[in-house]
């Protein structure tokens, strides 16, 4: 049978309809950090639709999927997130500060478009080699727990993507571009400081104050980073400050800390130098710290060779296809952001010329220099076992900050979709040509054994299991 070059835009074309309707479904049930029972259980539904096999709860991460459809041929994976942020409720296309529930949680970085997308594309390329009698197997892998989880590690640890010829997947954005450069390797700790409670008035010299040892800890790491290398990035916040009685000395505080580094290797050694900031800390109020590393995410690593594809799909495809309405509606976004917000985001993507634009309906120019994420993703631990590309989307008003209620507020929009349809679109043609040019997979594949040289390396502890206490 001939292969119709159109017969995949077709594909694409019907399924619009069904996934908006899955990504409003996600859009609606907002979970955090393997908490996604509801938003698992309907991309299972809608793979189910689709006639693919599932397996939920893949690898025994909590509501991880691993779907599959085909036979023989590369098999191709498409990487989906359906998790959501604490705190962020928003009503959908409000352009002002408005929760749907007080202090409930809300999709502020899109993620309820990102799984939606990735299994459109999915779906999509499969009804196409099905329609062609052409060879290849097409996997979803459902990622909860991007924010802050690491689920795709602990989904590479348990060898899920051990078989895997190529990785896509893309994110929700402001402005469409492939992602081409690195990201910050990152790991979230927890030092918790053990002391001795007592009456701070009538006997403070028996006790021993967890929450002093934390807060000199705190102010330790604050000297630390004049020390650092200056990519390198340190975050914390109290999870346990030892009651709410000023009259008892603490017995017990936790505080949970975010290292950042552009390499695996500076993370282990800055984790190693907090260490032992925690230990002076302990050492000083004659407490004892336990230290406990909850997650680690390992760097991207890039891979020009799809990268190089996914962009001449992206030049044949155009820009996202937005109309005066579209326009209109993220101008409302808009102007909520101030001036330092917009530029902000060219300077995201490495673009330091600002355009008067609400929605970006163009394509960045062809020698244009992307940026490596000032950020930390999970689909970096994927990148050392599987050659892995990604798109950034265009589906919000430029300028939206990731992880606001601008963005929550704009993430079930027409315009959003547009762009959701859009990156779909690409990812399934760059899966097309994975499928159609042996060579493609060939040499991604002798790229990332170039790149990774002595392989992938995980600080995870051996003993680390997803979710925390």
């Amino acid at each position: 049978m001939p292969i119709n070059e159109h017969a995949l835009e077709a594909e694409l074309g019907a399924l619009e309809t069904r996934f908006a309707a899955l990504a409003d479904r996600v859009w609606a049930t907002p979970e955090t950090c393997y908490e996604e029972t509801q938003s698992s259980a309907a991309h299972i539904a809608e793979l189910d639709h689709h006639g693919f096999q599932v397996k939920p709860n893949a690898g025994e991460v909590p509501n991880a999927i691993l779907a599959e459809s085909g036979t023989g041929g590369p098999i191709i994976a498409f990487l989906g997130e359906y998790d959501a942020l604490s705190s962020l409720s928003q009503k959908a296309d409000v352009a002002h500060p408005d929760p749907v529930e007080p202090d409930a949680n809300g999709h502020g970085c899109g993620h309820n478009m990102l799984g939606a997308g990735a299994m459109m594309a999915a779906v999509a390329i499969r009804n196409w080699l099905r329609k062609h009698k052409l060879p290849g197997r097409v996997r979803y892998y459902g990622c909860p727990a991007e924010e802050g989880g690491a689920g795709k590690t602990f989904m590479v640890a348990a060898g899920l993507f051990r078989d895997v010829d190529i990785a896509i997947t893309w994110h929700p954005s402001c402005i469409t571009q492939i992602i081409r450069g690195s990201s910050l390797a990152s790991s979230r700790i927890d030092f918790t400081f053990h002391g001795r409670s007592s009456h701070a008035a009538a006997s403070p010299h028996l006790g021993r104050s967890a929450l002093d040892a934390a807060e000199l800890m705190n102010i330790g790491a604050n000297y630390l980073r004049e020390h650092m290398p200056d990519e390198d990035r340190l975050h914390y916040t109290y999870l346990d400050v030892g009651g709410c009685s000023p009259n008892v000395v603490p017995s017990r505080a936790r505080v949970r800390y975010v290292a950042r580094s552009p390499r695996t290797q500076g993370l282990g050694d800055l984790i190693a130098r907090l260490e032992k900031v925690a230990q002076g800390a302990a050492l000083m109020t004659e407490t004892h710290v336990q230290t406990r590393i909850l997650t680690a995410v390992a760097e991207i690593v890039p891979n020009d060779r799809l990268a190089a594809t996914m962009e001449q799909v992206l030049r044949q495809v155009g820009p996202p296809a937005f109309d005066d309405d579209d326009k209109a509606y993220a101008a409302k976004f808009q102007a909520t952001l101030d001036a330092g917000s917009i530029k902000a985001a060219y300077e995201f993507v490495g673009c330091t010329k600002s355009e008067d634009k609400a929605l970006y309906d163009v394509l960045l120019p062809e020698d244009h220099s992307p940026k490596s994420l000032a950020a930390s993703t999970d689909v970096g631990d994927v990148s050392w076992c599987v050659p892995t590309v990604q798109i950034w989307g265009a589906n919000y008003a430029i300028g939206t900050s990731f992880h606001t209620w601008q963005m929550v507020a704009q993430g079930k929009s027409r315009s959003a979709y547009r762009g959701m349809f859009h990156a779909a679109k690409v990812m399934a043609m760059t899966a097309k040509e994975a499928f159609c040019d042996p060579d493609l997979v060939r040499e991604a594949k002798a790229e990332l054994e170039q790149r990774a040289g002595t392989g992938y390396t995980s600080l995870l502890p051996a003993d680390a299991r997803p979710g925390f206490d």
